[in-house]
């Protein structure tokens, strides 16, 4: 509670000003790549030619304005979600607050329904008990280092807008390989229009790599080592076919689902495998 309090006072107006900020000059950074953009053809005259820019600034423009367009509707059409999203912040907790005091009761008459003998399904939801519970511990706990890191980083290397990125770069570990390679754009586009290509911005993506290395290779199987056994091919998949079915909440829950499905292959009752005798 005392976490979710400082967040709420300390870390969303930060947040909030520096989104505010973006937005106000986010017209200045395009007008300044555009410029950028059309000194391409006199320094490499060989490989962009005038036209290839001009074409180039007005396919962007159109697709800003289509994403303006797209902003303006879904801020118009998500006022009902809004109002779901103030119910839920509401109901949510007393919901999470009954479930935990009456925890007993309530299982208690969930086992009323089931068959007595249920040694799978017991098997299988004290398997995925202590891997969710493990998994969603170890995330929460990698978000906050991530994020706390990067943060601090970016900081002690002054690039604008620290605090909006490094919440992106903490939220991403959420979802694996691809949140890493998804949150690296708006690092990267941030840094090179604050500095160009300079030795600050060399320095600024060099320690961001050092970050993602250490979180993948260090901090992840430090967190998850006695969690998710997943392969890594498994977790990929799990992605893509879940991410497909069901859109961005199939790419959220998809490393829980994977672990359902694993839990339930292991616990899934098999013949041994018959050995000859040794004559």
């Amino acid at each position: 509670m005392g976490g979710l309090l400082v967040f709420i006072v300390v870390v969303v107006p930060l947040l909030w000003h520096q989104l505010i900020t973006l937005f106000n000059e986010l017209p200045g950074m395009l007008a300044k790549w555009q410029s950028l953009l059309l000194l391409l053809p006199e320094r490499y005259p060989h490989l962009v030619s005038d036209e290839q820019v001009l074409q180039a600034i007005e396919v962007a423009r159109g697709e800003i304005g289509k994403f303006g367009q797209w902003a303006l509707t879904f801020s118009l059409s998500s006022l009902p979600l809004l109002v779901n999203i103030m119910i839920y912040l509401v109901l949510v907790p007393i919901l999470v607050f009954f479930f935990l005091k009456d925890r007993a009761m309530i299982g208690q008459w969930v086992r009323g329904y089931l068959p007595r003998e249920r040694a799978l399904i017991t098997r299988v939801a004290h398997e995925m008990n202590r891997q969710i519970a493990n998994y969603i511990r170890g995330k929460v706990i990698e978000i906050f280092i991530c994020g706390g890191v990067t943060y601090i980083a970016f900081v002690v290397l002054e690039l604008n807008y620290a605090a909006l990125l490094a919440l992106l770069v903490g939220v991403s570990v959420v979802v694996p390989y691809v949140g890493a390679v998804v949150v690296t754009v708006p690092v990267f586009l941030i840094a090179l229009f604050q500095w160009g290509w300079s030795d600050q911005f060399i320095y600024l993506m060099a320690v961001y790599g050092i970050i993602q290395t250490l979180d993948g290779n260090v901090l992840v199987p430090l967190l998850f080592s006695e969690a998710v056994n997943l392969h890594p091919v498994a977790i990929i998949c799990a992605v893509l076919l879940f991410g497909g079915l069901w859109g961005f909440w199939g790419v959220f829950f998809a490393i829980p689902l994977a672990t359902l499905f694993k839990a339930v292959l292991d616990a899934w009752p098999r013949k041994e495998p018959v050995v000859a005798p040794l004559l």
